[in-house]
């Protein structure tokens, strides 16, 4: 019998859902851009959106400084991931998005995977805004998408035992050079600082996120005292 079943049947509607507000919201700057809706002013709204929702380095600093996050800081810090640079930007977003979720879906709970979403996202904000001073926006759901590499970096790494537990650490290993590849040959923006942030709060995340997480960062603990 043939197979009728959807392909995104066994997807977390979470991550469908953020990879729909992905190429949705892309969309729509497209068809600005050609001139099919939105009239003149549309060509613009892919600035005007990054300037109005982009992830400000320096305007986080400041609230830092005052200790308050103020109303536009909060709202940038939510909404800066549904928003990417260009097409290929987004789509490599929003498929990365459904790849690694239905990945680290199989190994958390639903609600585990929103709270290493954000956590990707926050902690990815977070260490931009401490390491990088510059006024390059963030924008993007790659913070995001390295939580759930963390993870699953995580999953993996507390299956192996011994020395086999840098093996965990190959997916990251290889994404790294990539995007050291990548900065030789045709240069990049600092978001990479973002990445590492995003990769390092889900990874940590999962000690808390994962049904016995807690069991297993204790048991570790207890090895590394009897040693």
């Amino acid at each position: 019998m043939p197979d009728n079943r959807s392909p995104f049947q066994h997807l977390p509607p979470l991550v469908v859902g953020l990879a729909v507000a992905i190429l949705s919201i892309e969309a729509v700057f497209q068809l600005g851009a050609r001139g099919m809706i939105g009239g003149a002013g549309a060509v613009g709204w892919r600035i005007e959106a990054m300037t109005s929702y982009g992830l400000s380095s320096p305007l986080l600093r400041q609230s830092a400084v005052v200790r308050s996050l103020d109303a536009d800081s909060l709202l940038r810090l939510a909404t800066h991931p549904f928003i990417h640079l260009g097409a290929t930007h987004a789509i490599f977003g929003a498929v990365l998005t459904l790849a690694l979720g239905k990945a680290v879906s199989e190994r958390f709970s639903a609600m585990a995977l929103a709270g290493i979403l954000v956590a990707g996202a926050l902690g990815g904000a977070f260490t931009y805004v401490l390491f990088f001073e510059g006024r390059t926006l963030l924008v993007g759901v790659y913070p995001a998408v390295y939580g759930m590499i963390g993870a699953y970096t995580w999953a993996l790494w507390m299956k192996r035992e011994g020395r086999g537990r840098i093996m965990a650490f190959r997916l990251i290993g290889i994404l790294l050079v990539l995007q050291l590849i990548v900065r030789l040959t045709i240069g990049g923006g600092p978001d990479w600082i973002a990445d590492l942030g995003g990769f390092a709060a889900g990874f940590a995340a999962s000690f808390a996120l994962a049904p016995d997480g807690g069991a297993r960062l204790r048991r570790l603990r207890d090895r590394a005292r009897g040693m």
